[in-house]
């Protein structure tokens, strides 16, 4: 099993919206993909509750079967509007990619 974890710390304001609309919106889209992607065996997205310095604002856990199926997830067209839609409100970023 694989595990896809990513923290994202996000603009005050982007695309029109703060960054609360933007982290609502975005934990939407990122759920919306397990009834697209059949290689998402989990997902989890959760929004930061206690501001800090070193706090990010949106994590995503995800979970596959193996390093290819998550391959296929990241080149996924909706996975690919996703990404495209954080690029533009996401300040910085965190992954890590790990088998258990």
């Amino acid at each position: 099993m694989i595990k896809h974890i990513v923290m994202w710390r996000l603009k005050d304001t982007a695309e029109g919206a703060s960054r609360d609309e933007n982290a609502r919106k975005m934990k939407a889209m990122l759920l919306a993909l397990k009834d697209s992607i059949a290689e998402i065996k989990q997902i989890e997205v959760g929004m930061n509750a206690l501001a800090s310095p070193a706090a990010y604002d949106v994590v995503l856990y995800s979970a596959f079967e193996s390093f290819d199926a998550l391959q296929r997830y990241q080149k996924h067209p909706e996975h690919e509007k996703c990404k495209e839609f954080i690029g533009k409100i996401v300040s910085d970023r965190a992954v890590v990619d790990y088998e258990v």
